[in-house]
């Protein structure tokens, strides 16, 4: 396979057999951003869980300090004036009857979707569409609430979910690689202290196996279980 000279280049000026702090791979992977577009900070978790097990499920939600750095496209199901509500808060997307329709017709052009629990008995008919691509609400997420000004406000400002794969790993978006390197830090221990603090009682040796930090085109570049122990004295 060729190996173009980006690649090329990327590989000269970063060891991915190295452990690095936060700071040494945010710094690396935004030094080595030379792509067209600006790419975001991914991070792939793997912890030492079963998700077959219920107990053993991590899913949640957690608010980045500085945000996602992306624009969040939001639909809120739920009908009259906290529809209205809804729409003043900042969702691009309020209503009832005439969205369930839409997406039984397959429109899905939503990055959120919001509904409040009087709506989920028919929302939910429609989970073969939703939820393959994790559009459908959920109470833990804070996806169905009957504070949708708040919830809407919170994805707009961050927050993010996040749930564990079945192979054990949780992947997350932390912000644009233009950020800074300290805001990215922060972002990550926030994303970081919020997954240990969600250890399943049931779970047993080490829980944070590995930590990856990439760019969307970049390497992946495994941190120090040092920062991770420094994530869980200070969470």
């Amino acid at each position: 396979m060729k190996v173009s000279k980006r690649v090329k280049a990327v590989k000269k000026n970063v060891d991915v057999s190295k452990e690095y702090t936060l700071a040494e791979a945010i710094k690396l992977l935004k030094d080595n951003s030379k792509v067209k577009f600006t790419e975001s900070l991914d991070c792939a978790i793997r912890l030492g869980v079963d998700p077959r097990h219920a107990d053993q499920m991590v899913r949640g939600t957690v608010s980045l300090p500085h945000g996602t750095g992306k624009k969040v496209t939001v639909l809120v199901i739920a009908k009259g004036v906290v529809a209205e509500g809804a729409l003043k808060a900042g969702a691009e997307y309020a209503g009832f009857e005439e969205y369930l329709e839409k997406i039984k017709n397959g429109w899905t052009d939503v990055d959120v979707i919001i509904a409040t629990p009087d709506t989920m008995g028919e929302l939910g008919k429609l989970g073969r569409i939703l939820g393959p691509k994790g559009l459908m609400p959920n109470p833990k997420s804070g996806t169905v609430t009957t504070d949708v000004v708040k919830a809407v406000k919170e994805v707009k400002a961050g927050k993010i979910e996040f749930r564990v794969e079945k192979a054990g790993i949780v992947h997350a978006s932390l912000g644009k690689i233009s950020f800074t390197v300290e805001e990215l830090v922060e972002n990550t221990r926030a994303f970081l202290q919020t997954i240990i603090k969600m250890k399943p009682s049931s779970a047993k040796g080490q829980y944070v196996r590995s930590l990856y930090l990439s760019s969307t085109m970049g390497p992946g570049l495994k941190i120090s279980k040092e920062e991770t122990v420094f994530s869980t004295k200070h969470n």
